[in-house]
């Protein structure tokens, strides 16, 4: 897979944002995905050396419209641990 592919979009919420001050980074990626193809995904995509990767897989919600049930689908998210001193621009003006 490229690289692309596999980091699908980064998570920008006050808890995501909370962990920058540790040095970690969380995105959205494909179910398939396992922690080496996001190491180094990540790596190639930002130029950064990667420490650890932490992966959980988050089930949909369940949603209503009407009397008709549904599900949000299921998805997965990763949370990049980098080395000390390594940073990614583009998380560094939120």
């Amino acid at each position: 897979m490229d690289p692309r592919d596999i980091i699908i979009r980064p998570i920008v919420t006050e808890r995501s944002m909370s962990y920058l001050e540790n040095g970690k980074y969380v995105f959205v990626v494909p179910l398939k995905a396992n922690k080496t193809q996001i190491k180094s995904a990540v790596e190639e995509i930002f130029n950064v050396k990667v420490k650890s990767v932490t992966t959980m897989r988050v089930r949909g919600k369940l949603k209503r419209m009407g009397r008709h049930v549904g599900r949000t689908p299921d998805w997965k998210k990763a949370i990049v641990t980098l080395q000390p001193g390594e940073t990614i621009e583009l998380f560094e003006g939120i």
